[in-house]
């Protein structure tokens, strides 16, 4: 049996290869929170994250045989999880042009937080929904998810040129949009 804990992912993904299941039990276990909350900045909402999360996972058990660098299977369901984002906020705003939250419930369903910082993260949240998906994409990956442009190359597919460009628009347009909430 093999130490999910220690093993490297390269080790994982060849032990799930082998019929292992339990050991992509353990790469679910080692990415989830880290996907999961990319998944929540991305799409904004808890549901749809989810949706998303959960087909990336089994997406990429599907296909785990065509990762062609195991050790880097981080960076790969990343990337899987990063189309996923983009289909299933697609699907939404499809559906949003037809539905209306009710933003209401939604503001009074939130508790724990002091109003203050209640607050402020309604302004993010805000400001981030107003920025282009590739903006936002290219914010998350570089600013939360700590990601170098590198990784954010294999993630996305685009170049390193065009994800600084993305990244420097988005704090120039959050910059602008939080300005102007705080007026």
């Amino acid at each position: 049996m093999v130490d999910v804990e220690h093993a490297g992912d390269a080790e994982l993904v060849q032990r799930v290869l082998d019929g292992d299941a339990g050991a992509y039990a353990g790469l679910v276990t080692r990415y989830r929170d880290r996907l999961g909350r990319y998944a929540v900045r991305m799409l904004g909402n808890q549901a749809d994250a989810e949706e998303a999360l959960q087909d990336t996972f089994v997406r990429a058990y599907r296909s785990l045989g065509r990762c062609t660098d195991p050790a880097r299977f981080g960076a790969w369901i990343f990337g899987i999880l990063v189309n996923r984002c983009r289909t299933v906020g697609a699907q939404r705003a499809r559906r949003e042009r037809t539905v209306i939250p009710d933003e209401g419930a939604l503001s009074r369903a939130a508790v724990g937080d002091t109003a203050d910082r209640h607050a402020w993260r309604e302004a993010i949240a805000w400001a981030m929904a107003r920025l282009a998906p590739a903006q936002r994409e290219a914010f998350v990956l570089k600013h939360v998810e700590d990601l170098s442009y590198e990784e954010m190359v294999e993630v996305t597919g685009a170049s390193v040129p065009a994800l600084k460009m993305r990244v420097a628009r988005a704090r120039e347009e959050l910059r602008r949009l939080l300005t102007e909430a705080d007026r």
